[in-house]
């Protein structure tokens, strides 16, 4: 199989489990139960991505400048600090440490 056969028959999951999502009545939808699990499902994948891209590498786990810089991200926006400045410092954290190393 090719790349292109992969990307095709991929795109073709992808779409029918959204056409899929339709078929979902509302009123399920609605439940505390089913929002929560959606809401905390949501949460969770998007924190598994930030550390399969922090700490993954080629071979196995990497620890570089990129974690003091999510630590530091994690921190200020624990703080309420808004988001452009979270960037910035989680930038300059790895930047001088990339300097320094």
């Amino acid at each position: 199989m090719t790349i292109w056969q992969t990307l095709i028959l991929a795109s073709i999951a992808v779409l029918a489990l959204k056409l899929a999502g339709y078929l979902v009545p509302a009123s399920l939808v609605e439940k505390p139960t089913p929002a929560r699990v959606a809401n905390l499902l949501t949460v969770a994948l998007l924190s598994a991505l930030i550390m399969v891209q922090t700490v993954g590498g080629a071979q196995g786990i990497v620890v570089d400048a990129r974690v003091p810089a999510v630590i530091v991200a994690a921190v200020l926006f624990a703080l309420r600090v808004p988001f452009i400045v979270v960037v910035a410092a989680a930038a300059l954290v790895a930047a001088l440490i990339r300097l320094w190393t």
